[in-house]
């Protein structure tokens, strides 16, 4: 099967918009020299899988900007990967479990940008997925899981140290 494509004035049949595989869910614009951008009503019993994606934006400190979903708590928070900057070795990365996935984006007093894919984030289980983007000089690509059982419906990206400024959120649902 084809990608459907519309033209505008077309009729959309249903054949053609259930072969339509992403949905945006929510758009968050992020404000100027904030600690932390909370996202709301992100996650539902609609789509099992999500994207998110940040960019457009800087960071006051070049550095870890983190991610932690609303309703989780606790040392439950898992990464490891890889990262480097260009033109210097990858690295290998496996902190200790925390309460938020620590270096989930690794922002940039120039410019970064991230994508982070999540499974399951409001099923009660584990939250699996994955990160990777880039920012002043560093990429990265980590894997992730979320312990915790508790069902989200959102999430809050902040900064390890300093602030964020500009730039837009997108979430976006998997069609199941």
């Amino acid at each position: 099967m084809g990608y459907p494509v519309f033209a505008s004035g077309d009729v959309l049949n249903a054949s053609d918009m259930n072969a339509v595989g992403l949905w945006l869910v929510k758009t968050q614009t992020i404000g100027s020299a904030v600690s932390s951008v909370t996202v709301t009503s992100a996650f539902s019993s609609s789509y099992d899988n999500y994207i998110i994606t940040i960019s457009g934006g800087t960071t006051s400190v070049n550095g870890s900007v983190s991610l932690q979903l609303n309703n989780s708590t606790g040392s439950t928070y898992n990464v490891a990967g890889n990262y480097g900057n260009y033109g210097i070795n990858v690295l290998t990365y496996n902190p200790a479990a925390a309460t938020r996935w620590n270096d989930v984006i690794y922002g940039g007093t120039v410019a970064y940008s991230g994508v982070i894919n999540l499974v399951s984030p409001f099923a009660t289980r584990a939250t699996t997925g994955f990160s990777e983007g880039s920012s002043t000089g560093v990429f990265y690509k980590f894997s992730l899981i979320d312990t915790s059982t508790n069902s989200s419906t959102g999430f809050t990206f902040a900064p390890v140290s300093g602030t964020m400024t500009g730039g837009t959120i997108r979430v976006y649902g998997y069609r199941n």
